[in-house]
């Protein structure tokens, strides 16, 4: 499959069809342009079930399949802030690909989205993703939304990285996540962070991102007047 990725701002990914039947995944809403010779359909994507899963993790119900009829068809998704494009491929990641809710853009038919329940209660009560997180499995690529910069981290084994959690993007599956607090008390109340932090240990790869949408929309909202 051969792709592109387009701009710097808010970026997209122009993905080539070199043969008929083709096909690309997304999220209901996530196309931004395409050419003739592209059929689409939506369904479910593995039952009312999956759906639903997704719908908890962040993600639409319903998946829409992009199919090429034509050789040279191209289509393109486009990210919805200001950030990165990240192709994976999921060979590199044989066991799996955790992501955070939201993280997933869109992917060939051969990768295969589902819900990730976290293994502690803690972990989903208090971590900032809910209980459920995102898992890709299978051949192919995948791409993924980055807000703001990416950083990679390989962590070796037994190294521990301490995360915001809405800094995280993705990690391989296997690697141990969990949530700890912030130590000390007057580093609670004024230590400008949450009281809680993402811990995942190695050995694995880490995908972060140097943008917290969450505190982007908070600093936003700050400074919008208020209504008496």
């Amino acid at each position: 499959m051969k792709f592109r990725i387009i701009g710097n701002v808010v970026p997209a990914v122009e993905v080539f069809f070199e043969q008929p039947g083709e096909e690309m995944i997304t999220q209901s809403g996530g196309m931004a342009w395409m050419s003739d010779g592209v059929s689409m359909t939506t369904d479910t994507n593995g039952g009312a079930l999956a759906g639903i899963g997704r719908m908890l993790a962040g993600e639409s119900i319903f998946m829409a399949h992009y199919k090429a009829s034509k050789a040279g068809s191209t289509i393109a998704f486009a990210t919805t802030v200001p950030g990165k494009v990240v192709p994976i491929k999921m060979k590199d990641h044989p066991n799996g690909l955790i992501c955070q809710k939201g993280a997933f853009l869109c992917s060939q038919a051969s990768v295969r989205l589902d819900i990730e329940f976290t293994r502690r209660f803690s972990t989903g009560l208090f971590g900032g993703e809910g209980f459920i997180l995102e898992k890709l499995t299978g051949q192919g690529s995948a791409f993924l939304e980055v807000d703001g910069d990416m950083v990679e981290k390989e962590l070796a084994p037994g190294e521990i990285i301490k995360v915001d959690t809405g800094n995280v993007v993705a990690f391989q599956n296997g690697m141990p996540y969990e949530i700890e607090t912030v130590q000390g008390f007057k580093n609670i109340l004024f230590g400008g962070e949450g009281l809680f932090l993402t811990r995942i240990t190695g050995p694995g790869k880490v995908i972060l991102q140097t943008q917290n949408i969450n505190d982007f929309v908070k600093s936003l909202s700050s400074m919008l007047p208020s209504r008496n």
